[in-house]
């Protein structure tokens, strides 16, 4: 199995939020990961969900650009559903699944695990531009 890598390295949002890791385990199937700072908390302790919506945003949108070799990609939907909470130093791991791949659209499922448990399902839909994205962070 791959190893993780980052696919935050240049100056935005996520960089600054403490970066994702992101690996491909097959054609079909990835995974990202990243550990809750202090930053991503709400005023209950919970981690924020804006944060959890970026990070599935950010590595379902990247398996979405993999399994379009390499073509960039845009969100067109994406449904989330928060099932538990999770606080301070919890890792996460995203598993991402590509249901269904067209010429212009991929369709993808997510589920956000913590502890063993599912804290969030995510479904979405990406459209394929005709360009492609090189450079640091994206790769198989």
């Amino acid at each position: 199995m791959k190893k993780f890598y980052q696919i935050s390295k240049k100056p935005g949002f996520l960089r600054n939020n403490g970066g994702l890791l992101f690996r491909k385990i097959n054609k079909n199937k990835y995974e990202f990961k990243t550990k809750i700072k202090k930053i991503h908390l709400n005023r209950a302790k919970n981690t924020h969900g804006g944060y959890i919506c970026s990070i599935i945003d950010a590595g379902a949108g990247t398996a979405a650009h993999l399994s379009a070799n390499g073509k960039s990609c845009v969100t067109i939907s994406l449904e989330i559903k928060f099932i538990a909470p999770t606080k301070l130093d919890d890792k996460i791991v995203g598993q991402v699944s590509i249901n269904k791949k067209t010429n212009s659209l991929v369709f993808l499922s997510c589920n956000i695990i913590s502890k063993k448990k599912i804290i969030a399902t995510a479904s979405g839909i990406w459209k394929i531009l005709n360009n492609k994205i090189t450079g640091a962070g994206f790769g198989g």
